[in-house]
């Protein structure tokens, strides 16, 4: 247990104007399965996807919010009543009523609130057990002068995860009691179960709670006003040292009752415990260690891909993948590519790491392997110019961790192939050019890069032509082939490889030096001629283990972006002082695609950079391990504990997008494993 106490990871003090930190700052606990819970610090629900139980269900259902919330009521002796969750008073009346919040913390991961009323201390505490559609929140009451009673009513409302709020499940619920256990069902969604642990009864009140508004959705231009619905409420009566558990799952009962509440927590715990203590010895500990747990969120067994999961069976493999960030995204190819070094090999989870790149080569189609799996869905889509070109750099890194030749020779045939479609021109225009060697791709209506913003019709960065960073790729991926095939001893399938990467290197270097603005075209032979904006895409022609780009050249582009584009929590997508450069990533849907990438910070990118200053500046470790301080203080401002995915390109750059994004805290975890003393 003192390693436990130990590694308790972080804590965050609440400011006394909640509208500018509280309200805001956001929580999320995940349960390997694509499932979640989350919200803001202060109970209110302000988006959405905020709820305690988001349950990842078999396809075709998806993700569904299952439980919303719970409305928690404090019944003193002497009648008076107080309610936790968040404050309806007005600000100018908040001096004359403190918040009864007094802290909230997370320990190995997991949140934590005290509440302080009078002499009253009580502790919550919420977690779902690992691989379940569970969520268990405890009450433990640490102080109290008389008894009390504690009444907690569930709130519900079945909808799909992306569903408006206004959603509603076709047809009514119904509450079921037998003895100690109560069932909410609708339509032909499994049913709720919920059951409290803790001597108490259960009083029928079923009900409408009508117009509950979510602000952070109207903000993002979408619905913001809907029902919820609850069957009642729960009281127990409570005296110190007293526990009380509710518990909501769509697991059968058999499984919720498999082990105690204290069981089932100390179980997430050791294993939380275990995660650190089994990660590279540079993150045991602190900022570092909390990102090792901030990377379990992401790596997942999907539910519902039975046709995977059966294949992946019959060869001894467990089905793995990466969600891409949370909320809203399920899992993506490049971004599960770029994110598999930071978020398995740092924590040296390299099985699951062989896992994930074996079933996405299992889904490769076309020379293509997917560029996401839809909610809901069992098939992948595959419009995606780099995800293919990524998964090499996977590979490389992965096989560079573990020398695992087995797992190369299984994928050599298909490497192999996806060069050879690439040669010859797959789907989407992704074709290399005969005349240079060099990789174009576009297509009519697509955004096939990572840069891939789009409004209905409207393809923000279609960057159609040859862009700098999935020529960079392909070359990057072409060495990386050749070497491979010489391990091999497949020398004359080496040598065509080794023609193809010269004459794409010779052509990259002859074209794509923009001498008037003293970097590289981010596209070449574009609809429109040549892009020179400048953009971070450049600095993969340097990081990547095989650079493209002559040596002579690598300073003047790091030098251009570090005073253009660097920021403390990664890079803006397009330098200030272009026509299109957006200083603010906000409003609706259409307004925040358009900033999207002209400007918007990335945090992943900050990965790249650091990769690119350690070329040109081999020795300052010390130097890159410095650009990743801004991301200390950000663990305490939207999602606790994690990364976002975005932030305004201006001072003082505001989180914005996903809470929690994959590839940010792979790419910081990462780096910080490569520069850290």
């Amino acid at each position: 247990m003192k390693s436990i106490v130990r590694r308790a990871i972080a804590s965050t003090a609440l400011d006394a104007d909640e509208s500018k930190t509280g309200s805001r700052a956001e929580w999320l606990v995940t349960n390997g399965l694509g499932g979640y819970a989350s919200g803001t610090i202060y109970g209110q629900m302000t988006r959405r996807y905020h709820g305690l139980l988001i349950g990842a269900l078999p396809a075709p259902l998806g993700r569904f919010v299952m439980l919303s919330g719970l409305i928690e009521e404090i019944q003193f002796a002497n009648g008076s009543k107080v309610e936790l969750g968040p404050r309806r008073d007005p600000p100018e009346n908040r001096e004359s009523k403190p918040n009864l919040l007094s802290e909230f913390r997370l320990e190995m991961g997991l949140p934590i609130w005290r509440y302080q009323i009078g002499d009253l201390v009580l502790e919550k505490r919420l977690h779902l057990p690992y691989r379940q559609n569970t969520v268990q929140v405890g009450y433990r009451f640490l102080a109290a002068s008389q008894e009390i009673e504690i009444s907690l009513r569930p709130v519900i409302q079945f909808r799909e995860h992306e569903a408006p709020v206004s959603g509603q499940p076709d047809g009514p619920y119904v509450l079921t009691v037998l003895d100690d256990t109560y069932e909410v069902s609708a339509a032909a969604l499994p049913p709720l179960r919920m059951v409290l642990h803790g001597r108490g009864e259960f009083l029928v009140q079923r009900k409408k709670i009508e117009r509950v508004h979510y602000p952070a959705e109207e903000e993002r231009g979408y619905e913001a006003i809907g029902d919820l619905w609850t069957p009642g409420s729960f009281h127990v009566k409570c005296s110190p040292a007293t526990e009380v558990t509710f518990v909501a799952s769509t697991e059968s009962w058999e499984t919720i009752r498999a082990m105690s509440p204290a069981e089932a927590w100390n179980a997430e715990w050791e294993r939380r415990d275990r995660l650190i203590a089994s990660a590279h010895p540079k993150v045991s500990s602190g900022f570092s260690a909390e990102l090792v747990l901030a990377a379990d969120q992401f790596i997942v067994t999907p539910a519902g891909r039975l046709v995977d999961a059966t294949r992946a069976s019959a060869l001894g493999d467990e089905m793995r993948t990466v969600m891409a960030g949370y909320h809203w995204f399920t899992d993506w190819g490049r971004d599960t590519m770029i994110s598999l070094e930071g978020l398995t090999l740092a924590t040296n989870r390299s099985l699951e790491a062989s896992w994930i790149l074996r079933n996405f080569a299992n889904s490769i189609r076309e020379g293509l392997i997917p560029n996401l799996f839809p909610e809901r869905s069992r098939q992948g889509l595959y419009h995606t110019a780099d995800a293919t070109l990524w998964f090499f750099h996977a590979i490389d890194r992965y096989i560079e961790a573990t020398q695992d030749r087995w797992t190369l020779r299984l994928l050599l045939p298909k490497l192999i192939d996806i060069v050879e479609r690439h040669m010859k021109g797959t789907l989407f225009g992704i074709a290399v050019d005969p005349g240079d060697g060099l990789l174009r791709q576009g297509a009519e209506g697509y955004q096939l890069t990572w840069m891939d913003a789009k409004v209905g019709d409207w393809v923000v960065t279609p960057r159609r032509g040859k862009p700098v960073e999935i020529n960079a790729l392909w070359y990057n991926a072409l060495r990386l082939l050749q070497r491979w095939l010489s391990e091999e001893q497949l020398e004359d399938k080496a040598q065509k490889i080794n023609a193809c990467a010269e004459k794409a290197m010779k052509s990259f270097n002859q074209r794509f030096w923009c001498q008037a603005e003293g970097h590289l075209y981010d596209v070449i032979d574009g609809p429109n001629g040549d892009d020179a904006a400048c953009r971070p895409n450049q600095l993969l022609a340097i990081s990547l283990s095989h650079p493209i780009l002559d040596p002579s050249k690598w300073k003047p582009v790091l030098e251009i972006v570090r005073r253009r584009l660097l920021t403390p929590v990664g890079l803006r997508t397009l330098a200030p002082g272009h026509p299109d450069y957006k200083a603010k990533y906000f409003g609706d849907l259409r307004a925040r695609d358009a900033a999207y990438h002209q400007g918007t910070v990335w945090a992943w990118l900050i990965g790249p950079f650091i990769d690119t200053w350690l070329r040109v500046y081999p020795q300052d470790r010390a130097g890159a391990h410095e650009l990743l301080q801004g991301f200390i203080p950000h663990l305490d401002q939207a999602c606790i504990g994690s990364i976002s995915e975005v932030f305004d390109a201006d001072p003082p750059f505001t989180p914005r997008g996903c809470i929690s994004q994959a590839w940010s805290v792979a790419e910081v975890l990462r780096c910080w494993v490569k520069t850290a003393p």
